[in-house]
């Protein structure tokens, strides 16, 4: 029994499998045009059609298959999925005189979905186009001062519809909506991280069978030590973790890694392949080129290691649902960046891959390495990119720019354990502009590089607020990093949300 989530292309979509797991219930993701009998298969008591960057009178528009808009189960449409399900029904959409995009207050509510819901309600609003005529039997629940038809519902055939995004954080009382959808829905509440464990154990065994052996490339993170103790429990000795230092890594990286995961028995092998990267990405400005040429590297320094510790078929990464759909991986969603794990694999590559964290968000990764037994220092540490520092040095990437952006990040993350704050940030970093500006120190004119810096606070890294750090330390980071690292004399502090940008510059 499961909450299917039919897919039309929004960069949020997995949010709202996120939201219903959180809540205790299991959820799928299906393409927005999977088979009535693919939707059957997964026996579902609700469905929810996903927002999508396509308007309804869109020449191939994306709708669900024929008949499953007839399936005797609760439907949510959110953006629009509402306007899909509106037009459906005999009611109309045009567009918007006023696009809606951000913060709404909704002036007034009611209604199923609104059930138990008191006070303020702030929406997140992403749409262009609005219902402006009702079908047959739906009612108006809810309005903002834009919007006269914010929400909707037909209690006698259970079809509801949001024209805001309830599953994203800045909607803080979405939950609350989604948990109604599920009561209407009667789901039961029993998914957990104990099932998700067990769920991709037997996922890996299926997949890997009896005699398989997994390679799998560690960089210290949380992603890749929890599922080298994954991997581990579902194949035990066919498992040899391989960490290749791609010359790309913060100050003394390296070092820490060996430390802190042989201890836990993990069978690591280390591999010096600083020149070859470096080699590989003189020259290269382009981010997405950086990332492909980092993703094919990779894959050549795991072949090169097969040949010394035997073969291997199968390749396991720690990839995430934030890099598959910001790499395009969602039905119809816009491509943001490629990552070095999803779109930069050459098409010759030899393994096959082992996925397991596929469908997962970051926290509830760190709550199956919890579970899994992984120490606190490692299983909290902050996201860090495969492509490593490649992407934080803005442009060509050399030796003496990553030295100083090593030395400048050093500086900053130091700094934040130092004045408590790194807990209260969900992920800070450092980045190597190729601004140059005038300055004075010492009395001498210099002319030197400018340093940004970046921390943001997020629940699913989906979106994401700047973090509001003390201008106390902000000044004390920018002393220090300019008065250590000779190289910099201007530092800024990046002060926008995701979106509009990314987390990361490039």
């Amino acid at each position: 029994m499961s909450i299917v989530i039919l897919d039309f292309g929004s960069q949020f979509t997995r949010l709202i499998t996120r939201r219903f797991r959180e809540l205790g219930a299991y959820s799928v993701i299906l393409p927005g045009t999977a088979s009535l009998e693919r939707i059957r298969q997964e026996n579902p008591q609700g469905i929810v059609l996903s927002g999508g960057p396509s308007s309804v009178y869109d020449e191939g528009a994306p709708r669900p298959a024929p008949g499953v808009l007839d399936l005797n189960v609760p439907i949510l449409g959110v953006c629009y999925g509402m306007q899909y399900l509106a037009h459906e029904a005999g009611g109309d959409v045009k567009r918007a005189g006023k696009r809606e995009y951000g913060k709404a207050d909704l002036t007034e509510y009611g209604g199923r979905l609104f059930e138990g819901i008191q006070g303020e309600f702030v929406a997140w609003m992403s749409h262009s186009d609005s219902v402006t005529q009702l079908p047959q039997g739906y009612q108006v629940v809810a309005r903002t001062e834009d919007t006269p038809v914010t929400a909707i519902e037909n209690n006698e055939t259970r079809r509801y519809g949001v024209q805001f995004h309830p599953e994203v954080v800045h909607t803080p009382k979405g939950g609350q909506l989604l948990a109604n959808f599920l009561d209407i829905c009667g789901v039961n509440r029993d998914w957990n991280a104990e099932h998700i464990v067990d769920e991709l154990i037997g996922g890996v065994r299926a997949q890997v069978g009896d005699s398989g052996r997994v390679l799998l490339g560690i960089s210290g993170g949380v992603d890749s030590s929890t599922l080298a103790l994954l991997l581990a429990r579902a194949v035990g000795d066919r498992l040899t973790a391989v960490f290749i230092d791609h010359g790309l890594l913060r100050l003394g990286e390296r070092e820490q890694v060996e430390a802190a995961l042989r201890p836990l028995g993990v069978n690591l092998v280390t591999v010096d392949a600083r020149d070859e990267f470096l080699g590989q990405l003189a020259g290269v400005s382009d981010p997405e080129q950086k990332r492909k040429i980092i993703g094919r590297e990779f894959i050549r320094a795991f072949e090169r290691e097969t040949a010394k510790l035997g073969e291997f078929e199968f390749l396991a990464q720690g990839t995430l649902y934030p890099d598959v759909i910001e790499s395009a991986g969602g039905e119809g969603a816009a491509n943001i960046k490629s990552h070095h794990n999803v779109g930069g694999l050459p098409d010759d590559v030899k393994f096959k891959l082992v996925e397991p964290f596929r469908t997962l968000f970051k926290d509830e990764v760190r709550e199956i390495a919890r579970l899994l037994g992984l120490p606190d220092h490692i299983r909290m540490r902050h996201p860090f990119p495969g492509p490593g520092l490649a992407i934080r040095v803005l442009g060509e990437v050399t030796e003496e720019k990553l030295d100083i952006l090593k030395r400048v990040d050093d500086i900053f993350i130091s700094g934040l354990r130092e004045f408590g704050l790194y807990d209260g940030c969900s992920q800070a970093l450092a980045v190597l502009t190729p601004i140059q500006s005038v300055g004075v120190m010492g009395d001498e004119r210099t002319y030197s590089y400018t340093a940004a810096l970046r921390a943001v606070t997020t629940d699913d890294f989906m979106t994401a607020e700047w973090a509001r750090l003390p201008y106390e330390f902000l000044a004390t980071m920018s002393n220090r990093i300019v008065n250590q690292v000779h190289e910099i004399n201007r530092v800024v502090y990046d002060i926008t949300g995701k979106p509009p940008a990314t987390i990361e510059w490039e």
